[in-house]
């Protein structure tokens, strides 16, 4: 044990509710150093003391991708089989990722567990998500490429085609998830998106539903929703668009009564909540207590399209984290993503907790 380990055990030996925060602090070093010397003794068995479960119960885990996005905004409509004049920018992205930068700046303690290249594309992912996102535990991969999105959007916004390279992430296995497994115990919340392989999304279902934990899937594209579980039993909450659930359920959602019997078909495969987003068409969303309809938010102007389903989503978990009421929760996901849709930023940088909430008076 070195010395940082040793004064960590001192120092929860005189108050194990001590927060990661107020360690750091005390021994001068960064967070995410903290949180890694806490995983490693975690790891070994030496802290399993329940004040200190207690003291981090509000962390969430988020499981999945994390990518550099470029972004091309044409200057004019695509046409194809020809060079297209546009704007280049680059940002970080990834489903997982995004939803834990949310997440943290709304001023919740959040860890991402991820895979990626040791490369500059990580270097820059690192960068700017080290002051909301506990990124201690991702596994930096030499032969590997960090994951990457590129994005093709129209005058207005609209995405013309999008390419992913995502091939790393076959190496998020079960292996690399029991690794971390203390983490996912202690969290209050799990996240994890379908980058992961089915294997390991069941693996974690199961993890979280041995633990007693809340669990949230969410899903990257329809192509992807193979990767889901046969069985939603221990899911808290399933979070898709109209594409997905139609991939995943075989039901075309034409109208309010096909889209209202996908979501019930989702409950009835064992999920607590289900949220089946159609963009402008608002949310259909329900649980236990009946399915209802959720207008969009009206009159927005859509900078950029890229984020807003991620903003929606952690929306919905914070409310839902913050013991918000149903139609709260949902609220706080359509505010959210109106107002990232009329950013240019994939996470708004003004975001945080009392941010959104007054928002959410404003357009009430």
């Amino acid at each position: 044990m070195n010395e940082k380990e040793a004064a960590i055990l001192e120092m929860l030996r005189r108050n194990p509710f001590l927060t990661q925060q107020e360690m750091a602090e005390s021994l001068g070093i960064s967070r995410p150093a903290l949180a890694n010397l806490i995983s490693g003794l975690m790891r070994r068995g030496v802290i399993r003391g329940r004040a200190y479960i207690l003291a981090e119960e509000n962390r969430v885990v988020a499981i999945g991708g994390a990518n550099l996005d470029r972004k091309f905004h044409l200057k004019a409509p695509a046409q194809s089989g020809t060079s297209n004049p546009a704007s280049v920018t680059a940002s970080v992205g990834g489903v997982a990722r995004n939803v834990a930068e949310n997440i943290g700046r709304m001023g919740h303690p959040v860890s991402l567990l991820t895979v990626a290249g040791n490369d500059s594309d990580w270097f820059q992912i690192e960068q700017e998500s080290a002051g909301h996102i506990d990124l201690s535990h991702a596994a930096l991969l030499p032969e590997k490429t960090t994951g990457s999105y590129s994005a093709v959007l129209d005058p207005d916004g609209e995405m013309v085609v999008a390419m992913a390279d995502m091939e790393v992430y076959e190496d998020l296995t079960p292996q690399y998830i029991d690794t971390h497994a203390p983490l996912l115990m202690n969290a209050a919340l799990a996240v994890v998106d379908l980058n992961c392989p089915k294997e390991t999304v069941v693996h974690i279902k199961e993890l979280i539903q041995r633990s007693g934990k809340e669990l949230a899937i969410v899903p990257v594209s329809s192509p992807k929703m193979d990767r889901m579980p046969d069985d939603l039993e221990g899911v808290t909450w399933l979070i898709c668009n109209r594409d997905e659930a139609e991939t995943y359920t075989g039901i075309q959602v034409e109208d309010d009564a096909s889209w209202r019997k996908a979501v019930r078909l989702l409950l009835d495969k064992g999920a607590e909540n289900v949220v089946v987003t159609s963009g402008s068409r608002g949310v259909m969303a329900g649980n236990a207590d009946g399915i209802r309809h959720y207008a969009a938010i009206g009159g927005v102007h859509v900078e950029d399209v890229t984020g807003a389903g991620d903003a929606f989503v952690s929306g919905v978990l914070h409310g839902h984290l913050s013991g918000f009421g149903f139609d709260d929760k949902i609220r706080c996901g359509l505010v959210n993503a109106a107002k990232t849709l009329a950013s240019g930023a994939t996470v708004r940088p003004e975001l945080s907790a009392e941010q959104l909430k007054t928002e959410m008076e404003e357009l009430r």
